[in-house]
């Protein structure tokens, strides 16, 4: 029996906002601090590309790394999961439930409340806020692993007990009911809430009740929210150990909760998706529910535009590295869904995106604000991949000819179109089915399984656990600081990678700055009391540790250190970072201030400076940028900073804050006279500390993205040196003419009325070998036939002459064939040249030569009216040009 409390009816007049509102208010009501949601691209993290789930922005409280600033939060989280683990790509669009980019629910407590709690307020959010049938829901409980040693979750059984009757409690394996961070890290039972809403009639049809269906693929009985009790610590042997504060962390998609609390059976019924769903309808005169084809297209196409659109405007650009692969495949298959199924042959993904921001806009105001800026770069996207699908195509049916005797696509053929040009393999697959063949799946499978093998073996590494030699957390001493003594080792662990073995060591204080926001990580060395001396390689970031990467460890590791940068190394990064900011200032002042920053490199050598551009700029924008620059070193603003600052002591200073970031409640602003920027990063004391500056390059990376490469200090002097010298050699080689460009200019007009003279001559030997070649043309069989062999005529061999006499002949004749073979430096070449009227008459001379090409074991190609071969069996010559000749003449 159920308890004896009231049953509630759905909410069906509930919108998708008013749903994110309840579930965050209510939270609130429980003491929970509402949070802002993360970026979905991760920055800073080199375990994650994207955020996958609620918790990631708490992960470095979890593992102990960070105090929390509150014992309870809640938010929204915008995530992306289409990689590694959570895989769910290929699903989308052919379901009801999956998505790439989805909105994560999630409540949170750290040391605070456990099991009970979360429990008893997930069932009362459900039931008596947004009024689900009780009778609907189930409740998975972990059932314990012999394995690791665990019991069953019993507490977690009695408190569902409360609220449901025992079988509506399903025990659950390790695979479904235990949850992890991943192979090592936190970990805990956790309990899922399961909804049946299927219909009456479907209920009697199947004649299985929701306890059978649970966790069993039923896209009308499924997981609403997961409630995750973190209470372990997975070891790198395997092991559990207990957490000393346990943790809880719960997610519920909101796009599942939409569909439920709105009585639809499918994510995308719900409004979420309905403003999309229509726009698209409108665009391709195609009904969502016309078909199963066009539906699951839409569907991709749907749910990709969101993710494509708020990766941008986190600052992820679609690219062929990492993120932004994943990002341009995303791209890509809603471009091929739409191009195959919806018929699309023009760019439309970029214009769902001003239906994208009225949808979404008001509870992610990164959309509405960078939205001309996403339409722009997808709409480039697009265009670049709709010329992949023609060339794509043209390829499929060369290799479609190639295999025409078994119709059957080689796999390595199949995989060189996927991984070459970015064809997928079931487009590849659609096409050539249309015609009546195969695509040898499982050779392409064996070559996509090479291809991961060599991606995972260039990136994997095996980590051990740490050893912790003390407690306490990590303070960075480095903006004030190059040298610190006494510094304690708090832990150490040993990563092997690529054959190789690297220590990372964590420090109590520490002067090296590690990798991050653009800026490299710092090098340098530890020194222990006894003179021992380990080289630091690298700093990074990771869960909220400095870590510093050494090829050893020190003999002793508990007592104190010396920690030592490079400063010489420091001082031009720092160099190279003060002038970034400078960049930016001058960036916005020459061409306008919707110069907005996209990315950067900071290097001891050079920087590197992304922004927001809709144009090339020109050499005097350059010049003048570059000017500007230099002005405001040579006014040698000090540094002026503000550490610990409220975001809204920053923005009254004017400190210009990044998309996609992801800011903590106190920021560290960096000034330099009117340049104000929000930045972790090192500076130079003052900008005239920074020397020269000088501009390497300037090109797109992207749509209405352009970047900018540059040097500074000594590497600027040396820059200028080099091209110094350049001049001073033009200069001689001139005879030292005063004015080299006008010499240049000179010699250039020279050369053109050189060439020009050189093509006539060319023009005119053409004429004179035509007119010989057609006095020695022979008719056969109707055609007048003109050949051309090496043993006599070696003097008029020479394949430019013979090709332009061969156009000219082209044209002039009618009724002419002309074949060529012979050798050139070793190898058999053959051509074949159709007059105009033959080729009009259903002559291919491309056709022909590839035919007679197999007789010197070669290939090639060309025009219906001229083409020509080249192969490596110069004994087959005389034979192939004879099949040149009987297939021009028709005589065998």
């Amino acid at each position: 029996m159920y308890p004896k409390t009231q049953n509630l009816v759905f909410y069906t007049d509930m919108t998708s906002k008013e749903i994110r509102k309840k579930f965050l208010d209510f939270f609130a009501s429980k003491g929970h601090t509402i949070v802002p949601s993360a970026p979905m691209v991760v920055k800073g993290d080199p375990t994650l590309m994207f955020t996958n789930a609620g918790m990631n922005q708490f992960k470095d409280i979890f593992l102990g790394n960070t105090a929390p600033k509150f014992r309870r939060a809640t938010d929204s989280q915008k995530c992306l999961r289409v990689s590694g683990k959570h895989n769910d790509l290929e699903e989308v669009g052919h379901d009801t439930y999956h998505h790439t980019m989805f909105e994560m629910l999630g409540n949170w407590s750290f040391g605070d409340y456990f099991k009970r709690e979360a429990i008893d307020w997930a069932w009362e959010l459900l039931t008596e806020v947004y009024g689900i049938d009780r009778s609907l829901l189930y409740a998975t409980v972990f059932e314990g692993s012999a394995e690791d040693g665990t019991a069953m979750d019993e507490e977690a059984r009695q408190v569902w007990l409360k609220y449901l009757p025992e079988d509506h409690i399903i025990l659950g394996n390790k695979h479904d009911n235990f949850w992890e961070m991943g192979d090592t890290g936190p970990c805990g039972p956790c309990s899922e809430i399961h909804i049946d809403i299927r219909s009456a009639g479907e209920k009697a049809a199947s004649g299985k009740s929701g306890r059978e269906l649970v966790n069993q693929g039923d896209p009308h009985v499924i997981e609403i929210w997961n409630l995750v009790f973190m209470q372990y610590q997975r070891m790198a042997d395997g092991h559990l150990e207990p957490l000393p504060a346990k943790n809880i962390d719960t997610g519920m998609g909101f796009e599942r909760l939409c569909a439920v609390l709105q009585g639809k059976n499918s994510n995308y019924d719900s409004d979420v998706f309905t403003g999309l769903l229509n726009k698209i309808s409108e665009l391709s005169g195609h009904r969502y529910g016309e078909s199963s084809e066009t539906d699951v297209a839409m569907r991709v196409v749907a749910d990709h535009v969101r993710t494509i659109s708020f990766s941008i405007a986190d600052g992820q650009l679609p690219s062929n590295a990492k993120a932004g692969y994943v990002i341009r495949r995303i791209l890509r298959r809603a471009v091929r869904y739409g191009y195959t199924f919806l018929g699309f042959d023009r760019p439309f993904l970029c214009r769902l995106v001003q239906q994208l921001v009225d949808d979404m806009g008001e509870a992610y105001p990164e959309l509405p604000a960078q939205q001309t800026l996403i339409e722009n770069i997808i709409r480039e996207e697009e265009l670049a991949f709709l010329k992949t699908l023609d060339r794509g195509i043209s390829l499929i049916n060369d290799y479609m000819e190639k295999s025409a005797g078994t119709r059957r696509i080689a796999g390595e053929d199949a995989f060189k179109l996927y991984d070459t040009y970015g064809f997928p393999i079931d487009l590849t697959q659609l096409i050539a089915g249309e015609k009546g063949y195969e695509v040898d799946l499982d050779g392409f499978n064996v070559e996509l399984q090479k291809q991961k093998e060599r991606a995972r073996n260039a990136t994997a590494n095996e980590f051990g656990d740490w050893t912790e030699y003390a407690s306490g957390q990590v303070e960075f001493c480095g903006y004030d600081l190059e040298r610190l003594e006494g510094v304690t080792l708090l832990r150490r662990r040993t990563v092997k990678q690529k054959n190789k073995t690297l220590f990372e060591l964590v420090f109590d204080r520490t002067p090296f700055y590690a990798e991050k926001g653009g800026e490299v990580g710092d090098t340098g060395w530890i020194e222990s009391a006894d003179g021992e001396k380990i080289r630091i390689l690298n700093t990074v970031e990771e869960n909220n540790l400095i870590i510093h990467i050494a090829e050893s460890i020190p003999q002793n590791c508990t007592e104190p250190f010396t920690l030592q940068i490079d400063g010489a190394r420091r001082l031009r990064v720092t160099n190279n970072h003060s002038a970034t900011h400078l960049l930016d200032q001058a960036l916005r002042e020459i061409l306008g201030t919707h110069v907005e920053q996209k990315g950067s490199f900071v290097g001891p050598d050079y920087l590197r400076f992304d922004f927001s551009h809709f144009a090339k700029m020109t050499d005097e924008q350059l010049t003048a940028v570059e000017d500007r620059v230099n002005e405001l070193i040579r006014s040698n603003f000090r540094k002026e900073e503000k550490r610990g600052a409220t975001m809204d002591e920053a923005k009254e200073m004017g400190a210009i804050a990044l998309f996609g970031e992801k800011y903590g409640d106190r920021v560290r602003v960096i000034k330099f006279g009117k340049s104000v920027e929000l930045c972790g990063g090192c500076h130079a004391e003052a900008t005239g500390q920074i020397g020269l500056f000088k501009i390497v390059s300037e090109a797109a990376i992207a749509a209405g993205i352009r970047r900018i490469e540059a040097v500074t200090g000594v590497a600027a002097e040396e820059r200028v040196r080099a091209e110094e010298g350049l001049l001073k050699t033009a200069r001689g080689l001139l005879n030292n003419m005063p004015d080299i460009a006008a010499a240049i200019r000179k010699m250039l007009e020279d050369n053109a009325e050189l060439k020009k003279t050189a093509e006539e001559f060319a023009r005119q030997k053409a004429a004179q070998l035509a007119e010989i070649l057609t006095g020695r043309a022979k008719e056969v069989n109707g055609i007048r036939l003109i050949v051309v062999n090496q043993p006599v005529d070696r003097a008029n061999l020479d394949p430019t002459m013979l090709r332009n006499a061969a156009l000219l002949l082209q044209k002039e004749l009618k009724g002419a064939a002309l074949v060529s073979g012979f050798e050139s430096e070793g190898k058999p070449q053959l051509m074949l040249m159709y007059s105009d009227d033959l080729v009009a008459a259903g002559k291919n001379a491309g056709k022909d030569i590839r035919e007679a090409a197999k007789l010197i074991q070669g290939g090639g190609g060309g025009q219906p009216g001229l083409a020509t071969a080249g192969g490596r069996n110069a004994e087959g010559l005389r034979e192939a040009v004879e099949a040149l000749v009987a297939a021009a003449t028709g005589r065998s």
